[in-house]
């Protein structure tokens, strides 16, 4: 398959269009997404090749619109509903967590929701605590959705693509400092299968386990860790956490005996609660040590720039909690 350069919201743009091409039940709608393009401009063309029928601008009206896609998705659309903010899921939060995730399993399977809830989150760009918040471990708590976080274009396109055509509810989260992000995409159709890990980097001293923008400070610190300590670090990027791909990280966690979790979200209560504790389980008799996590500060996200540089996990904190967990 060849591939070509492309930046991160632009490979979820070719996704879309794709999707929206091969077939006519796919329809997106959110706030600013028509002539605008939407704020991240990730829509951008869409509403000039597919109309106003199938690029639909809402208004500011989060729970009516998440509402109005349940409904389609009900009676066999496929919905994609774009979501400005993740922290403004909340506003939407009745309509997702108590009707799209429960819907298939109160009808006893005679409704299906099959809707994509895109969206961005975190930090970045001096948004503030109300406009940056990762919230991604709220959604994995409910049972319900299939949960994707990708951290390269390729695995944007693919897992977007996926996720429109599954049966069932969606949240496909994206990262505002991604948008940018270029690397070599596929061209054409490509899906990604959720549940399925990215071993990003092979070693054989520890396991580092992350997603979305997390992956950069992730990958920048396994080779802080190979230059500076001759420690090879295993990276893996989950891709999805909902499935969580338990095979690749049980196996790594086995063959390496120290793991770390990574994400910018609030640590307590975070994904790397989550994984750290199910993966004790699995690999109890062969850790070397417990299961570190690394996560944002248990703080509201500052605006101020340099305030908010303090709050990102660093690569040199990976290093360290890395030293600290192979006791050097």
């Amino acid at each position: 398959m060849s591939a070509r350069e492309l930046p991160y919201r632009e490979a979820i743009r070719e996704a879309i269009q794709i999707e929206m091409q091969r077939d006519p039940d796919v329809f997106i709608m959110g706030e600013d997404i028509g002539s605008y393009g939407g704020i991240y401009k990730v829509t951008k063309g869409l509403y000039e090749e597919f109309g106003a029928e199938r690029v639909m601008d809402t208004p500011i009206s989060e729970a009516g619109f998440v509402g109005a896609a349940i409904g389609a998705a009900m009676v066999g659309k496929r919905p994609i509903v774009e979501l400005m903010f993740m922290d403004f899921s909340l506003v939407a939060a009745d309509q997702i967590l108590n009707q799209a995730g429960k819907q298939r399993f109160m009808s006893g399977d005679d409704f299906r929701v099959p809707m994509t809830i895109r969206t961005q989150q975190g930090a970045g760009g001096g948004v503030g605590a109300q406009h940056g918040q990762s919230l991604e471990a709220l959604f994995m708590h409910i049972p319900g959705f299939a949960i994707a976080l990708p951290s390269t274009a390729a695995d944007a396109k693919g897992l977007m693509a996926t996720a429109i055509r599954m049966d069932d509810p969606t949240m496909f989260i994206e990262h505002k400092t991604l948008y940018a992000e270029k690397d070599p995409v596929p061209e054409g159709e490509y899906l990604i299968p959720f549940g399925q890990a990215a071993i990003r980097t092979e070693g054989s001293d520890i396991t580092l386990i992350s997603y979305s923008a997390s992956m950069l400070p992730t990958l920048k610190a396994a080779e802080l860790l190979k230059a500076n300590h001759g420690i090879n670090a295993e990276v893996i990027d989950l891709r999805t956490i909902v499935p969580v791909d338990w095979a690749t990280l049980t196996a790594s966690v086995m063959k390496t005996g120290h793991g770390i979790v990574i994400h910018e979200a609030h640590r307590r209560g975070g994904v790397g609660a989550e994984i750290a504790a199910e993966l004790t389980q699995r690999t109890w008799g062969t850790l070397a040590a417990p299961i570190a996590r690394i996560g944002g500060l248990d703080i509201p996200i500052p605006f101020s720039p340099s305030l908010e540089a303090v709050w990102h996990i660093q690569p040199e904190d990976i290093v360290n909690t890395a030293l600290r967990t192979l006791k050097k």
